[in-house]
């Protein structure tokens, strides 16, 4: 899988992962009608196929997945919650990025 691809793919697979976990916060916290439940758990189901779909060891795809999803929240904080990403937020996310590359796209022996 190119490297294009595996980052697109757990970019979208944190997005099903983040929605399926801010709708019922928004029916628990905020009082929203309890039919957000239904797409939360939908985009959850989503966000479990979208991580089966990559070719390597699991552990190393959760591993490397959560350098994304680090960097996806912080998007989300901004985009959906208005809050404006700090400079320790960029840099943070940077790093996980980094980690998520490292644990990737490292050339691997056979």
């Amino acid at each position: 899988m190119s490297e294009l691809k595996t980052v697109g793919l757990f970019a979208l697979t944190a997005l099903a992962e983040i929605a399926g976990c801010y709708l019922p916060y928004l029916w628990l916290r905020e009082g929203k009608s309890v039919w957000l439940l239904i797409p939360g758990a939908l985009s959850l189901i989503a966000f479990v196929w979208l991580l089966s779909l990559h070719p390597t060891a699991a552990g190393r795809v959760y591993a490397a997945y959560g350098g994304v999803y680090i960097s996806m929240v912080i998007l989300w904080l901004w985009t959906v919650n208005g809050i404006r990403p700090t400079t320790w937020d960029i840099v943070g996310s940077a790093i996980a990025l980094l980690g998520m590359a490292i644990i990737m796209f490292a050339p691997r022996s056979a």
